[in-house]
């Protein structure tokens, strides 16, 4: 799977990250919708859409989850026919970071979820001070 990082240091835990939830599509972004890292993709012009999509939607769903229950929701997941998504909030402390992962039947929400786990300590444990 071709993985493209703007950071280094996202490469090897994004690359873990995607083989063993068995992702099909992963995005790292900034809140603001700027891509850190994509693995998956093929086309520039998808990764730059899907950013976009996945900031504004993460944006609503912590401003919705603050109006219903007080604090922001930080995980999303939607089962679709074929593909489901996982849009979930990396905080590495000074910085926040939105992470969009789609999976397909060979991988499960529980495995996804385990792995995002691992994927955040990794992060936090790599990034530059």
């Amino acid at each position: 799977m071709i993985i493209a990082t703007v950071e280094d240091w996202v490469e090897a835990p994004l690359a873990r990250y995607v083989e063993e939830a068995r992702a099909r599509l992963a995005l790292l972004l900034h809140p603001s919708g700027q891509v850190v890292a994509q693995a998956g993709f093929t086309r520039a012009m998808d990764v730059m859409s899907a950013c976009a999509l996945a900031a504004a939607v993460h944006a609503t769903s912590k401003e919705l989850g603050r109006q219903v229950e007080g604090s922001g929701f930080r995980v999303l997941h939607h089962s679709g026919s074929e593909k489901q998504l996982h849009l979930a909030a990396v905080d590495l402390g000074r910085v926040a970071y939105i992470c969009l992962t789609v999976f397909d039947e060979e991988s499960s929400l529980g495995l996804v979820r385990m792995y995002f786990s691992d994927l955040c300590r990794e992060l936090a444990a790599a990034a530059p001070e």
